[in-house]
């Protein structure tokens, strides 16, 4: 281990180290194979996508185990609010309606949690964008809640994971990203988003070490 990556993990299980678990966006239309048929997915894509879901799901269960408080950030598409710019970017017309295309349209089975369920108790914050803090109460709440650093996990790994986690670090959170609790519907495009992630974002780990990292604050 470098000496800045032991300073980076000293930090964050130093005494009193309060973390977070912040899932994002692992919905229906995000996680189920059966709704990603337009993506074109492959095999092997499908099967990391099926393990990775695994693996958020397990640090979920570890997280409340360990008593880590578990943060769900989920997109909720508004037909009363269309995302024009994203109209825009991927159809070419601004002011078209939203389609029935859209993914994760509030009341919708694709908006639906994939494989795991938020508990009542958990802290639940509804995006429209990309970033879980773009809109929201996301940073406030956190904070009053009296949280340290988040492990940020979900999907996908170059767009809502990445904007959410951009977020948090410029406001202030130090970030934990672990490598295998995250995907991309293409397996090169997840790498070059972990790159970026590492590069100026987060620290990289993964889902043993994080949880390894959650037992030195809580026992």
């Amino acid at each position: 281990m470098s000496a800045l990556r032991e300073a980076q993990l000293a930090q964050l299980t130093r005494p009193g180290s309060a973390p977070a678990l912040v899932v994002v966006d692992v919905q229906r239309d995000f996680g189920d194979p059966a709704a990603l048929g337009a993506y074109g997915l492959t095999e092997e894509v499908v099967a990391e996508l099926d393990a990775t879901v695994t693996r958020i799901g397990g640090l979920v269960d570890a997280a409340r185990e360990l008593g880590v408080p578990v943060v769900w950030v989920e997109l909720g598409s508004d037909p009363s609010r269309p995302w024009r710019s994203s109209n825009w970017l991927r159809e070419g017309d601004y002011d078209a309606p939203m389609g029935e295309s859209e993914p994760c349209i509030v009341g919708s089975a694709g908006a639906e949690w994939y494989r795991m369920h938020p508990a009542a108790d958990e802290l639940r914050v509804v995006k429209r964008g990309y970033s879980g803090f773009l809109g929201t109460d996301l940073d406030q709440r956190l904070r009053a809640a009296g949280y340290d650093w988040l492990t940020i996990v979900g999907l996908t790994s170059e767009c809502c994971v990445d904007a959410t986690a951009q977020d948090a670090m410029q406001l202030d959170w130090p970030v934990v990203v672990p490598r295998d609790a995250t995907a991309a519907y293409d397996l090169a495009v997840n790498e070059a988003a972990l790159v970026q992630l590492e590069l100026n974002v987060a620290v990289l780990s993964d889902t043993d070490e994080v949880v390894g990292l959650w037992k030195q604050v809580t026992a």
